[in-house]
C-alpha cells in the first residue's frame, strides 16, 4: 500500500514537471488527467497540484463540477500540495470540472486566475457487439448480382461526443481477396468484381469508439448462404372438372440450375381472405415446377402464391412471393341443406296469417344453386301448393350478389294460412351438379304455438350487437333462432341450444333501427318470439318533426299535433320532445315523453301571434323542426254567439212580453191610444136630454131637432151681414190658410167660429193643431124651431163635442159659401149711431142662452178676449152657436 501511494506521488510528480513555465503566466494549479473521455456509470478520480508556490497549502483548494461545489466528503488529500476527488460518471452531457483557491491573501485575490485549473469531462459507453448479422446478393437478371449488402443490429447505447463506428469485413476464403466498409450506420456495401458462386467466404463486423472495440463472430459459409433469387415466374392455377376439390399450380424458375438449386414454397386461402395454408416444405423440397392442391371446397375462389429459395437446408434467403394465381374450384353436389326460415306478419285477414317463406343457400352449396324445390303438406299429408308435390322456384342472382353475403337470401313463396291450420314445409337446393338434402319447417297452429325465451336483452358495445335470453321451461328446445328485421330486410342467424349469450354476425348498419327476435324451435317447430327494438349505435335525428295545430286555437289554449321522424331519419329512440313556443315578450319550452305526439298549450295570451317548434332528442343528439306560427283570437269560441244568442233572447222576451202586455190590457191602450169617437151619422144628440133615454131616436127627414134658434130684426140682420162682408175678405183668408179648416173644429169650446184679424195671423198654429182631428158640435136650444114643439118640461140646453179623424164634409171645404149661408138672419151687435143700449141688451140675452153650457165653461170664456195659440182648442166663442145637421151637409145659421 505505501508503494501504491509512493508510484502516485511520483506520478503527479513527474506530470508536475512537465506542465510548462512560462514567466509570470504559469498557473499554481493543475489537475491531471487532462481531457478525459469517461465510460458512463463508472467512477473517476481527478487529483489537484500546487506548483511554483508555497504561500497555499491543500487544505486551502476545493472542487466545482458544473457551477456546483462538490462536498468535501468526496476529497482525498494525497499531500500538502495535493487534493484529489472521486465521482461517479452519471450524465451524457460534457460538463467541467474545477479546482480552485479559497481567498487566503491578498496575493490570491490580486493573482486569481492563476489559482484556478479545470478540466472538460468527455462522456459516453462502450461499444457492444452486433446481433443478427445477414448478407444479401440479389438476382440481377439471369445472374447473382456481385454486390452483398449486409444488415446488422446496433447494440448498446451511444452519445454524440462519444459515437461508435462500425466496419464490414467481406473475405473469400480460397483467394486473397478481402474487402471492408465502414460506417456509422448498421448496414454496408461490399461490391466485387465478380461473384464468388460455390466459394467459402468469411464476413464479420467490427464496432470501435474511444472507450473500446467489439467484433461479432465470424461467418464462414459458402457463397450461396447469402444468394435471394427472383420470385417465380407464370405461375397459375388450373382448375378440373372432373376434380371439384383441387387446384392445379404451375410456374417456371427464377434462374437456372447451374447457378442456384431452388426449392419452392406454396400457400393459398379463399378469395378475400387473410388467413394462409401452406403447404408443407417436405412435399415441395425437390426441384419442381408444378404441384396440385388437394382437398379444397368446390365451386370456391381460390388465391395461390409461390416463392422459392437455396435447396440447401439453412442457406439462401426466400424470395419475394409471386404474383397471386385466383381460380375457382369446379362445382360440387351441395353437401349441406338449405337454412330455411318464415316471416309470419297480421297483415292477412280475420282468422288468417301471412306467411313468407325465405332461405338461404348451403354453407356447403359447393356450386352456384340454381333453384330450389318447394314442397308445402299439412300435417296430414295433402299438398297444399297446387297438383305438383314439388314446386321449383329458380333463382337469378348477379354474380356480385352470388359473392356477396349480405344478399345471399331468396325469397320463396308467401301464403295466407288459417290460423287454425298447420303445415309441413320442405325446401332443396339444387345446382349444376345435384341437389342437396332436405330442409323441413313446420308452421303450427296460432293456438299451438311453443312457449318464447325469457328475459331478453339487447345492447351494443358499439361494434356488435349483443343478446342474452333465458332458455323456456322445457328441455326440448333443439337450437334458437335470432332474427332481425328492418325495412323489408330480413336476416337471421341459429344457435345451438345451450347458447345463452351471442352477437348478431350479420352486417349491422349503424343509426339503423333493428327489430331483433329470438325463436325457441323444438324439433323443427318454431315457438313464440320475443323482440326487441335496438340500434347498434345511436346518433342526431336528421330531421325535426312535423308541427301543425289540432283545430283551431282557443284564446288562451291550442292543441298542438307533430308527427313521428320516419325510421331513416330517426337515426336513435326518441326520448323526449321538447316544444318551445314564445311570442314577442315571452318565451315558454315544454318538455314531453318520447310516446307522445300531440300536447295542448294553456295560459295563452289572447290576441297574440306565437311562433312554435318541436325539438326531437335522443341520447346522442337533437333535431329541431320547422316552426308554426299561430294567432290566438281575441274571443273564446262560442262567445260572441252566445252574446248573440242572448241578445236574441232577451229582445224576444221582451217582445211577447209586450205583445201579452198589449193583449191584456189592449182596453186600456185603445182608450189612451185610440180613444173612441162617436159617428155623426148615428147621433141623438138631437133628441137627448135629461130626460129622454140614452138611446135617441133617429130624426126624420128635413126635420132638425134639438136646435136653437136665436130670433133678431131684420135690420139687425142686415147690419150684420153688411158688417160681416167687409170682413169678409179677412176670414176667407183666414179659412183658406188654415187648408180648408171648417169652423167646427174651431168651436164648441176648441176655438171661435169668429176671429179678428189678429186671429188670422195665428191660423197656421191652429190649423197645425186641428189638422189631425177634426171636432164636431151641437147645441140644443129651450125653444123648438120652425114650428117643432119643444117639451112642455123647462129643458136645459146641452152642448155636445166630438173629435173624429173622419174627412170634413163638402161644406168645409167652401168656407165662401159657409160664411154667406151662417149668417142670414143674424141681427146687427151694433149700429153706427153707437146704440149702447142695445147692443148690451143683445149681449145679456146671449149670455143668458149660453149660461146652461156648462160642459165647456161658457162663463169663463165669455169673460176672455180673443184666444191665444195655447187658448184657442178651449176658447167658447161668443157668436151665435150653430148646430151640426147632417142632412143638409154643413153648417146652418138659426
Amino acid at each position: 500500500m505505501v508503494s501504491a501511494r509512493v508510484l502516485q506521488l511520483l506520478g503527479l510528480a513527474c506530470l508536475a514537471s512537465a506542465v510548462p513555465t512560462t514567466g509570470g503566466n504559469n498557473n499554481h494549479l493543475v489537475i491531471a488527467p487532462q481531457s478525459p473521455v469517461l465510460e458512463i456509470g463508472t467512477t473517476f478520480t481527478a487529483t489537484c497540484m500546487i506548483i511554483n508556490t508555497a504561500e497555499i497549502t491543500a487544505d486551502d483548494l476545493y472542487w466545482d463540477l458544473a457551477k456546483t461545489t462538490i462536498p468535501r466528503d468526496h476529497y482525498t488529500k494525497v499531500n500538502s500540495s495535493a487534493l484529489s476527488v472521486t465521482l461517479t460518471v452519471i450524465s451524457e452531457q460534457r460538463e467541467w470540472l474545477y479546482c480552485l483557491c479559497k481567498k487566503v491573501s491578498a496575493n490570491v485575490i490580486l493573482n486569481g486566475g492563476r489559482f484556478i485549473h479545470g478540466i472538460l469531462l468527455t462522456k459516453g459507453y462502450r461499444p457492444e457487439k452486433p446481433e443478427n448479422l445477414t448478407c444479401v446478393a440479389l438476382q440481377e437478371k439471369k445472374h447473382i448480382s456481385s454486390t452483398v449488402t449486409c444488415h446488422w443490429d446496433a447494440v448498446g447505447r451511444q452519445t454524440l461526443d462519444v459515437p461508435t463506428i462500425y466496419t464490414l469485413y467481406f473475405r473469400v476464403l480460397s483467394s486473397v481477396a478481402s474487402y471492408n466498409m465502414t460506417t456509422s450506420g448498421n448496414s454496408a456495401k461490399i461490391s466485387m468484381s465478380v461473384f464468388p458462386h460455390f466459394m467459402e467466404v468469411e464476413i464479420w463486423v467490427e464496432a470501435h469508439n474511444k472507450l473500446g472495440t467489439v467484433e461479432t463472430e465470424h461467418l464462414k459459409r459458402e457463397s450461396g448462404y447469402v444468394v435471394k433469387t427472383n420470385p417465380p415466374g407464370d405461375v397459375e392455377a388450373i382448375s378440373e372438372p372432373s376434380f371439384s376439390t383441387s387446384l392445379l399450380i404451375n410456374w417456371t424458375r427464377p434462374i437456372g440450375k447451374e447457378y442456384v438449386a431452388l426449392t419452392y414454397q406454396i400457400r393459398f386461402c379463399k378469395n378475400a381472405s387473410q388467413s394462409w395454408t401452406y403447404v408443407p416444405l417436405g412435399e415441395t423440397a425437390k426441384d419442381i415446377q408444378s404441384f396440385r392442391i388437394q382437398y379444397l371446397q368446390p365451386d370456391t375462389m381460390y388465391v395461390t402464391q409461390v416463392r422459392c429459395k437455396n435447396s440447401k437446408e439453412g442457406y439462401g434467403h426466400w424470395s419475394e412471393w409471386s404474383h397471386r394465381a385466383v381460380k375457382r374450384t369446379p362445382e360440387g353436389r351441395p353437401t349441406g341443406k338449405p337454412d330455411l326460415w318464415r316471416v309470419i306478419s297480421e297483415e292477412g285477414g280475420i282468422g288468417e296469417r301471412r306467411v313468407q317463406f325465405l332461405c338461404k343457400d348451403p354453407v356447403t352449396a359447393n356450386g352456384r344453386i340454381i333453384r330450389f324445390d318447394m314442397k308445402i303438406q299439412g300435417q296430414r299429408g295433402k299438398v297444399m301448393n297446387g297438383s305438383l308435390e314439388w314446386e321449383r322456384i329458380p333463382v337469378n342472382k348477379s354474380e356480385e350478389d352470388y359473392s356477396s353475403t349480405r344478399t345471399n337470401i331468396t325469397f320463396l313463396k308467401e301464403i295466407y294460412l288459417a290460423d287454425r291450420k298447420s303445415i309441413i314445409v320442405d325446401v332443396i337446393a339444387v345446382n349444376s351438379v345435384g341437389k342437396s338434402a332436405p330442409a323441413s319447417l313446420v308452421v303450427p297452429e296460432r293456438a299451438l304455438e311453443r312457449p318464447p325465451v325469457e328475459g331478453l336483452r339487447v345492447w351494443s358495445d358499439g361494434r356488435q350487437l349483443w343478446l342474452e335470453w333465458t332458455p323456456p321451461n322445457r328441455s326440448t328446445v333443439s337450437e334458437y333462432v335470432v332474427e332481425w328485421i328492418t325495412g323489408d330486410q330480413v336476416d337471421w342467424q341459429r344457435e345451438n341450444r345451450s347458447t345463452r349469450l351471442t352477437a348478431i354476425k350479420g352486417h349491422l348498419e349503424k343509426f339503423v333501427c333493428y327489430t331483433v327476435s329470438v325463436y325457441p324451435i323444438y324439433n323443427r317447430v318454431a315457438g313464440k318470439a320475443v323482440r326487441v327494438e335496438a340500434f347498434l349505435e345511436q346518433g342526431a335525428p336528421l330531421e325535426g318533426p312535423v308541427l301543425e295545430l289540432n283545430g283551431k286555437p282557443g284564446r288562451n289554449h291550442a292543441e298542438v299535433t307533430w308527427t313521428e321522424i320516419p325510421p331513416h331519419s330517426r337515426r336513435g329512440f326518441i326520448t323526449n320532445y321538447t316544444i318551445f313556443y314564445s311570442s314577442v315578450t315571452e318565451k315558454h319550452s315544454v318538455l314531453v315523453p318520447g310516446n307522445i305526439t300531440s300536447y295542448t298549450l294553456t295560459s295563452l295570451s289572447g290576441n297574440t301571434r306565437y311562433e312554435m317548434c318541436v325539438m326531437a332528442s335522443t341520447i346522442a343528439g337533437s333535431a329541431t323542426g320547422i316552426c308554426h306560427a299561430f294567432t290566438t283570437p281575441k274571443y273564446e269560441d262560442g262567445v260572441i254567439e252566445l252574446i248573440v244568442v242572448g241578445v236574441s233572447l232577451g229582445f224576444l222576451f221582451v217582445f211577447v212580453m209586450t205583445m201579452l202586455l198589449c193583449f191584456y190590457k189592449k182596453d186600456v191602450i185603445k182608450r189612451n191610444f185610440w180613444p173612441q169617437i162617436p159617428n155623426p151619422g148615428e147621433s141623438t144628440i138631437g133628441n137627448w136630454s135629461p130626460d129622454y133615454p140614452l138611446k135617441a131616436e133617429t130624426p126624420k127627414e128635413n126635420c132638425l131637432s134639438g136646435i136653437s134658434v136665436l130670433d133678431v130684426d131684420v135690420c139687425d140682420a142686415k147690419c150684420v151681414f153688411e158688417e160681416d162682408k167687409t170682413s169678409l175678405p179677412l176670414k176667407k183668408d183666414k179659412y183658406m190658410s188654415e187648408e180648408h179648416s171648417s169652423g167646427i173644429g174651431g168651436s164648441s169650446c176648441m176655438s171661435s167660429p169668429r176671429q179678428s184679424v189678429s186671429d188670422s195671423d195665428e191660423g197656421g198654429d191652429m190649423a197645425d193643431t186641428t189638422a189631425s182631428t177634426v171636432q164636431y158640435s151641437s147645441v140644443v136650444a129651450f125653444s123648438g124651431y120652425k114650428g117643432q114643439t119643444p117639451s112642455s118640461q123647462p129643458q136645459q140646453g146641452i152642448f155636445s163635442r166630438s173629435e173624429s179623424t173622419q174627412p170634413l164634409l163638402d161644406s168645409e171645404e167652401n168656407p165662401d159659401m159657409l160664411v154667406q149661408e151662417r149668417y142670414p138672419r143674424q141681427s146687427c151687435f151694433t149700429h153706427a149711431t153707437g146704440n149702447e143700449d142695445s147692443t148690451n141688451q143683445l149681449e145679456a140675452e146671449q149670455q143668458e142662452m149660453l149660461e146652461p153650457l156648462d160642459f165647456c165653461s161658457l162663463e169663463e170664456d165669455s169673460e176672455q178676449t180673443a184666444p191665444t195659440d195655447e187658448q184657442s182648442a178651449d176658447w167658447l166663442p161668443a157668436a151665435p152657436v150653430s148646430s151640426y145637421m147632417p142632412q143638409l151637409g154643413g153648417y146652418r145659421p138659426q
